[in-house]
Formats: structure tokens, C-alpha cells, sequence
């Protein structure tokens, strides 16, 4: 075994080569001061299709990101070729702060969340009066996630020349949620779509709903001059309808700055990630009844201080109520 002393010659030392060739690993990263701004529009299998300025640039995401992944709506920083022609590939190196972020799971009980869209400022709860059914549960589950996420709900009820809105109305009147009413015939005209574009100014709204309910339909009416997606029909046992959207894809309104996320269609919306405190946030009358609540209350339980807050009239009790059933979401099953 060979020793050295304190003044060996760097000659001596003999050092392992690298057998790649490439630059020893460092924990400093690149700046990419001069990347350039843009938002993703949609995600197929690791490749990220985004618009920077007025061009479409295909996109992966730099290893540097680790596991972080960007979803549609992003807004990311891009090196590389930035040219959007023809197999080229651009990287993502950065993504920005999210103003609000929509994400479900599969079902209670798994614990990994799917994020859905970020930086929507508005989610629109598409659902069906008839063929199928309304499942008011789903958009209880739709409506939690949107107050968790940051994102304002909007309700857009088709199919009314089969059923009535009425009872729909009834169950959500008290929550002071904006919603439209739509039939099959106005979607085929511009009269739905023009009702539901006065909702969407400004702002980038995600469509999210139950499969069959005339989602894409709606969508398609909306950005007429990007009908990218087919729309399907309900099977007549089972009431379900075929999905026809297998990805989130942003779409911009004609003329606006606003934009549209059509998103595939959803059988079951998890709600494990969600935080129950935070619902309480979107009842803004009742915040301050919480002050007597115990610690960690969940307003769901006896010693929850709303009951009596309410009961001396600071409230409408029918907005308690409709918290309560939000907070229970979770406990029940959507097609209950």
C-alpha cells in the first residue's frame, strides 16, 4: 500500500477517469436569464405543447424540474428552439408561481392527487338535467375542489328541453352560485354559447363534468374554429356517457382574452387531498361565527359554535346547511 506525505506531488495521485466524458455533476444550476414566457396548452405522454408569443412550441420538461411536472394552463419559462417548426423540441425550465390549482383524486382513499389545470380563475360544473341523470353529489365533490383550489364555480345545466332546472335550482340556490340553462337546440345555435361567453370574460375558465352531459359540445359551440374533439352519446343501459376528451386542452375564446380548458370527461372526483378547513372560506358570511369554534373544528360536530351563531340570526341557517353538505362530501359516495 502506498503512503503519502503532507507534501505530496499532485503527480503522484492517480484519479479516476470519467468514463462518459461529460462534465462532473454540480449542484448549481442554470439561470436561463433569457428564456422565454409561456403557457401550456396541453400535455400527450412527456411532450408539452405551449404557446410562446404567437407560436406553438412542442415542449419536455428539463431535468433540473425534478418531479415537479407542468400541467395545462402553466405558465413556463422555454429554452432551446423556440421556432415551433416542424420536430422541434423546446425545454421547460421553469414554472411560475400558480394563482390557483384544481386537482382531484381517484377516489377517497388514494393518496395521490392528479392536478388537473392550474391557474384557472373559474371552474364551470357542466351537468345534464336528463340522459343522464344529474348527480348532484359529483358537483358537490366539483364545487369543494374549486373552493380548495381557488377557483370560482360556475353551473351550466344542459339538456333543459328534456327536465326542468327546478329542483337543481333548489339545491343550489342558497350557495349564490352564477349558472346558465341550456337545451340541445340552442347548442346547435349560437344562443348557449353566447349566454355562457358573458361568464367567461377575462379570466380562464376549466369545463369539468360528468361524461355524456354535452361538455365538449358546449366547448366546440364556444371555439367553433377549433373543433378538435368529437362528441359521443350516452349508453342507453348504463346512462354513462364514452369519453371523447382524453386530455386537458386550453383553447382561446375568439376575440377575448379569455381562454377555455375542455377537460375529459370525470365518473368519479376524489376529494382525499382536500383540506375541510378551507371550505369554510367560501361562505364568507359564516367566517365569523367560527371565532367560538374549538380548536381544529371541523363545523361538521356538536360543539361547533355556527349552531348557535346561526340560531341567533346572524346567518341563514340554509346556508349552514349547505356547508355541512359540502363538508359530508366526503363521507358519501358521488351517486349517492
Amino acid at each position: 500500500m502506498r503512503r503519502y506525505g503532507k507534501h505530496t506531488d499532485e503527480d503522484d495521485i492517480r484519479s479516476r477517469p470519467n468514463r462518459k466524458g461529460n462534465r462532473p455533476r454540480t449542484n448549481i444550476r442554470p439561470k436561463h436569464e433569457d428564456a422565454a414566457e409561456g403557457m401550456v396548452l396541453t400535455v400527450d405522454r412527456g411532450r408539452l405543447t405551449c404557446l410562446v408569443e404567437d407560436r406553438i412550441v412542442l415542449a419536455m420538461k428539463a431535468r433540473e424540474l425534478g418531479r415537479k411536472a407542468a400541467v395545462v394552463g402553466d405558465r413556463v419559462a422555454l429554452v432551446g428552439d423556440l421556432s415551433g417548426q416542424k420536430d422541434t423540441l423546446a425545454r421547460i425550465v421553469r414554472i411560475a408561481e400558480r394563482t390557483s390549482l384544481l386537482r382531484r383524486t381517484a377516489d377517497d382513499d388514494d393518496p395521490f392527487e392528479r392536478v388537473v389545470v392550474a391557474n384557472a380563475g373559474q371552474l364551470a360544473i357542466v351537468t345534464a338535467l336528463a340522459d343522464p341523470e344529474p348527480r348532484p353529489r359529483l358537483i358537490d365533490r366539483c364545487l369543494v375542489a374549486a373552493y380548495d383550489g381557488g377557483l370560482e364555480p360556475l353551473l351550466v345545466m344542459t339538456k333543459s328541453d328534456l327536465a326542468p332546472p327546478d329542483k337543481l335550482l333548489e339545491l343550489y340556490g342558497h350557495l349564490d352560485i352564477p349558472y346558465v340553462v341550456t337545451s340541445r337546440e340552442e347548442l346547435e345555435s349560437k344562443d348557449a354559447a353566447d349566454r355562457v361567453r358573458e361568464h367567461l370574460d377575462g379570466r380562464m375558465t376549466a369545463f369539468v363534468g360528468h361524461s355524456g352531459v354535452g361538455k365538449t359540445t358546449l366547448v366546440n359551440a364556444l371555439v367553433p374554429e377549433d373543433r378538435r374533439r368529437t362528441t359521443g352519446h350516452v349508453n342507453a343501459v348504463t346512462g354513462r356517457g364514452r369519453h371523447t376528451t382524453t386530455s386537458a386542452l386550453a383553447l382561446p375564446l375568439s376575440g377575448t382574452d379569455s381562454w377555455v380548458i375542455d377537460t375529459p370527461g370525470v365518473r368519479s372526483f376524489g376529494l382525499a387531498h382536500i383540506d375541510p378547513t378551507r371550505v369554510i372560506h367560501a361562505f364568507p358570511d359564516l367566517v365569523p361565527g367560527t371565532e367560538g369554534c374549538p380548536r381544529a373544528c371541523s363545523h361538521d360536530e356538536p360543539d361547533c359554535a355556527l349552531d348557535e351563531w346561526v340560531a341567533e340570526g346572524h346567518a341563514d341557517p340554509a346556508r349552514l346547511y349547505s356547508l355541512r353538505r359540502l363538508l359530508a362530501t366526503r363521507e358519501r359516495k358521488e351517486g349517492d
